[in-house]
């Protein structure tokens, strides 16, 4: 099998893992190929629309575990393919001088055992690093079930790393990937959170979980992510509708449900940088996110005696509540009003959504053109609006 076919088999089969976006990190300067600047590689479109783009790979696609829902799985009859440490690095080199990249996203299925298959990454990643002075960045798939001592090794070549858990639940996860515990996976995430050296992951560790898989609620897997965020200091938690590749009663055949996927990113996104708890966006009796309203709407929607917040007096943690009032335009709030009231005007002018705003705010006591504080009136005039947003990932202003 030729170098091309193998690429392409091998990029086919890495498609399915989401857990390749990255900060960035900072290493120390000197010769040699490629560098990161502190903004960091992402495998994604970034805010401002810019492509920032990975050679994403797995090294190879056999594997001896048999995980119902990945299309690698042992028993799958699919063309198999397996690069050799060198061939990784003539790609990557290859790709690298023609600006297709600007670094490397490297996983792999499971051969012959854990430790062998971190030996083979760990021997690529060498080449990269010193014989072909690769300081491009690279984000290395960390496999559960090897030795710390390798583990170690890779991450002081990686940039990032990711290790990931796939499932919410510990009885998904036996039932549909018998060959995988969580127990195994944080234990490599603990390893990489308690290892100290700046050389050591400078980007930290990410991880995905799929969704749309039986019995895993919205709420099991968004307090899987805070435990996460929490317990082991992940950067990123990256959520994958699951596409029905595979045939199998446990499995759903339905369309991936894309729409849930964002509003998971959206839930995730409020947990990290808006204060947010599980327990304000989803519960075990009403364990689903709205797929009609985003979920700061529908907490404000669910919480309207704590509404409307008057613009004027509200703490900073008030503001970030509101619908249509993001990190940025909280916070020249906070600064503009000491100068001056606020009235809708000038929320506009510093950057507050205001069609969103409006149900939910008064200024110095004023409420938005005599609108209705009803919640069936509120739910109504917000479905269209909501429609008619477009999904982004980056919608800051939440």
């Amino acid at each position: 099998m030729d170098l091309q076919e193998k690429l392409q088999i091998l990029a086919d089969s890495a498609k399915y893992d989401a857990s390749c976006s990255s900060s960035g990190g900072k290493t120390q300067k000197m010769p040699g190929l490629g560098s990161i600047a502190t903004s960091g590689i992402c495998h994604s479109y970034s805010s401002d629309g810019r492509c920032i783009s990975l050679l994403k790979i797995l090294f190879t696609n056999c594997c001896i575990f048999n995980c119902l829902y990945c299309p690698n799985r042992r028993d799958n009859e699919i063309k198999r393919a397996c690069f050799t440490p060198e061939e990784v690095c003539e790609i990557t080199l290859n790709f690298y001088r023609r600006n297709y990249i600007e670094g490397l996203f490297l996983s792999s299925g499971i051969i012959k055992s854990p430790d062998y298959t971190v030996s083979l990454l760990i021997k690529t990643l060498e080449l990269l690093r010193h014989k072909y002075h690769f300081r491009g960045y690279i984000h290395v798939k960390a496999i559960p079930g090897a030795r710390e001592e390798l583990i170690k090794k890779l991450g002081l070549l990686a940039d990032r790393m990711s290790v990931n858990v796939e499932l919410a639940t510990d009885p998904a996860l036996k039932l549909l990937a018998p060959n995988k515990t969580h127990e195994n996976a944080y234990k490599v995430m603990k390893y990489i959170r308690d290892n100290k050296s700046p050389q050591f992951v400078p980007a930290g560790q990410s991880t995905q979980m799929l969704v749309g898989l039986p019995e895993e609620s919205d709420w099991h897997i968004l307090n899987q992510s805070q435990n996460l965020y929490h317990n082991y200091h992940l950067k990123r938690v990256f959520y994958s509708a699951y596409i029905p590749v595979n045939q199998n009663k446990l499995l759903p055949v339905l369309n991936p449900p894309l729409k849930r996927e964002h509003r998971l990113y959206q839930a995730d996104w409020l947990m990290r940088f808006y204060h947010f708890k599980v327990s304000d966006l989803v519960s075990k009796e009403n364990p689903h996110l709205s797929l009609l309203y985003d979920p700061k709407e529908s907490y404000a929607l669910s919480h309207l005696d704590e509404y409307p917040k008057d613009i004027n007096k509200c703490s900073y943690e008030e503001l970030l509540k509101v619908p249509g009032i993001g990190l940025k335009s909280a916070k020249r709030i906070m600064s503009s009003r000491e100068l001056f009231p606020l009235d809708f005007r000038d929320l506009q002018k510093l950057g507050v959504v205001l069609k969103r705003a409006k149900y939910f705010i008064t200024c110095s006591g004023k409420y938005y053109l005599q609108q209705s504080f009803l919640a069936h009136d509120i739910k109504a005039k917000l479905i269209p609006e909501t429609k008619s947003r477009q999904l982004s990932l980056f919608d800051e202003e939440n």
